[in-house]
């Protein structure tokens, strides 16, 4: 039995489809799709429907799937500065697209986390974060006590969000994360998802890394018109050239500085300042936290 466990496609067909036909290789049973399929690429719509049409996969509801919904309805559990803020003129969209394909509501079906049940074997809890909160990322770094609570009992836990795969043994814990397929940020520019494999001695897990065609992928950002959105869409293309998390440090940065989120304030991030760090392109700094 060979379960495979992937997320973070965010709208990159040519990683998805690289992924899938490794999974084929393999011989996987069974799929589950951890999150976040759409938004930050330029094909969400495509990535979607080529999931959708297969029979062999269990979605879960990740940030970004629920965020396009939340975007096009103007939803008050947005900020409704940012519905006139130019920098979010990527993920408007994405969500149009979503909309417009007929697809925009359709993760509203999707649950927070699944049980992977096999008989003779533990449990497995998967979710795009933690069960009970689709941004909390679940990793090495989490405290002991915290991976109690998010685990609930079950021996083996599976998260995804932070695009940084992990295999993790807390206590009597397994703690995995899938690592991302559209985009990756520990500087590996292949795609990632967990292998589960059945065994004598319970679930195997690993992380496979799949080789795909970059050059295609970063053509769909120009090819769409994607990129004439703006900044943040510039910001997603980056990540993907430099396998590295930028968007997220930069909005740390600019919220810690209270600057604009403009090309202006994008440069001087990537010129550096003495007081802060971040995983510049082709760097391997971290991010410092307050």
């Amino acid at each position: 039995m060979k379960v495979a466990v992937m997320a973070d496609i965010h709208g990159n067909l040519q990683a998805l489809r690289a992924t899938l036909s490794d999974m084929e290789k393999r011989g996987v049973d069974r799929i589950t799709v951890n999150g976040d399929l759409v938004n930050r690429g330029p094909d969400s719509a495509a990535v979607m429907q080529e999931l959708l049409e297969r029979q062999d996969v269990t979605f879960i509801l990740g940030n970004h799937d629920d965020l396009l919904r939340l975007w096009q309805e103007r939803s008050e559990n947005l900020p409704p500065e940012w519905f006139a803020d130019p920098f979010w003129e990527a993920t408007a969209w994405n969500a149009e697209a979503l909309d417009r394909a007929g697809l925009l509501y359709v993760p509203q079906g999707w649950a927070f986390s699944d049980v992977l049940h096999v008989d003779g074997l533990p449990d497995v809890l998967v979710a795009h974060g933690t069960a009970d909160n689709y941004r909390e990322g679940l990793s090495d770094r989490m405290g002991p006590e915290r991976l109690r609570e998010v685990a609930g009992g079950h021996r083996v836990v599976v998260g995804s969000h932070i695009h940084r795969p992990v295999i993790h043994r807390s206590g009597d814990t397994l703690v995995l994360n899938t690592g991302g397929v559209g985009v990756s940020a520990d500087g590996d520019p292949r795609a990632a998802y967990l292998l589960l494999t059945a065994g004598p001695g319970g679930w195997q897990p690993e992380i496979v890394r799949v080789e795909y065609d970059h050059s295609g992928s970063l053509r769909r950002f120009a090819d769409s018109g994607y990129l004439r959105t703006g900044l943040s869409a510039e910001i997603f293309r980056q990540e993907l050239l430099t396998s590295r998390s930028l968007y997220t440090p930069y909005w740390a940065w600019t919220e810690a500085e209270a600057l604009p989120r403009t090309p202006a304030t994008w440069q001087q991030f990537l010129a550096g300042d003495p007081h802060w760090s971040w995983p510049r392109p082709g760097g391997d700094a971290g991010v410092k936290r307050s």
